[in-house]
């Protein structure tokens, strides 16, 4: 009789730690997915705010007197498009970032990190400060393009073999190594960030930063193409989003980025070829 109430007790107890681990799992994961709500309506309000400011900014320019839209550029322009261009990125990159972003907080929360939505922000802070460098680097591309009077108002390539020259590059670049092996990055959210994984504050931000990096390699050619329609052609635009949102998370995406680029290429070549007519 002792053996069997020793028994009894000890599948008790037992009993009594699964339903704990049990309850412990069940609370853990309603604090991830509350965590994935949250952030996950945080990057949408982002990007829901960057395609409103560039909805309005399109729609003030295109009623805007045609003198205040043909005038030199200057400095003041150039901090204007690289605010333009900031935004627009912020809009279009975060979308196709998502999947990496809330990747990222689940293991965050996971490691008992200290304030895991504050790791989250700046990881996505880092992530986005790439692209506000890359944003720098087309502002001064803009202006370049402006001043040789190859560029509308608007943004719009005003040479067929400018238009062309762009499509082409970025076709031919969604066929090489290097965008593969950026692409793969981007399309395996878990890999990136075990390889990648540093601890703090610090290496939240580091992390952000190395996969902006990488992201901006492997779209740096698709985001470029915003020339060839104009910066507030938001159609193009969301053409271009979804190419970068299908690439990273479509099962075929990556045949599809490659598909995509062989249709530039076409375009491209035909607008060239019409050019030197």
């Amino acid at each position: 009789m002792p053996e069997l109430e020793g028994k009894s007790a000890r599948s008790q107890s037992g009993s009594k730690k699964q339903r704990s681990a049990m309850a412990e799992r069940s609370s853990f994961e309603a604090v991830l997915q509350r965590d994935r709500l949250l952030i996950g309506a945080g990057l949408a309000v982002l990007t829901l705010l960057a395609w409103g400011y560039m909805a309005a900014l399109a729609s003030r320019m295109s009623d805007a007197p045609a003198a205040t839209l043909t005038q030199a550029w200057g400095v003041s322009d150039f901090f204007f498009a690289f605010g333009m261009w900031s935004v627009m990125m912020m809009g279009m990159m975060l979308p196709s970032a998502s999947p990496m972003v809330l990747t990222f907080a689940g293991i965050s929360r996971q490691r008992n990190a200290e304030r895991p939505l504050l790791h989250t922000a700046l990881f996505v802070g880092g992530y986005l400060l790439v692209w506000v460098g890359y944003s720098a680097g087309a502002a001064l591309l803009q202006g370049a393009f402006r001043t040789a009077a190859l560029l509308t108002p608007m943004g719009a390539s005003t040479s067929p073999l400018l238009a062309g020259g762009l499509l082409v590059g970025a076709g031919l670049y969604q066929w090489t190594p290097l965008k593969a092996a950026c692409l793969t990055g981007c399309r395996t959210p878990m890999g990136f960030l075990m390889a990648e994984w540093r601890p703090g504050r610090r290496g939240a931000l580091a992390m952000g930063l190395r996969h902006g990096w990488t992201c901006a390699l492997c779209c740096w050619a698709t985001m470029a193409l915003m020339f060839v329609l104009g910066a507030m052609h938001l159609l193009w635009m969301a053409a271009l989003t979804a190419l970068c949102l299908i690439e990273k998370v479509a099962p075929a995406g990556d045949w599809i980025g490659r598909v995509a680029g062989a249709l530039f290429i076409g375009w491209g070549l035909w607008l060239m070829a019409g050019g030197m007519l």
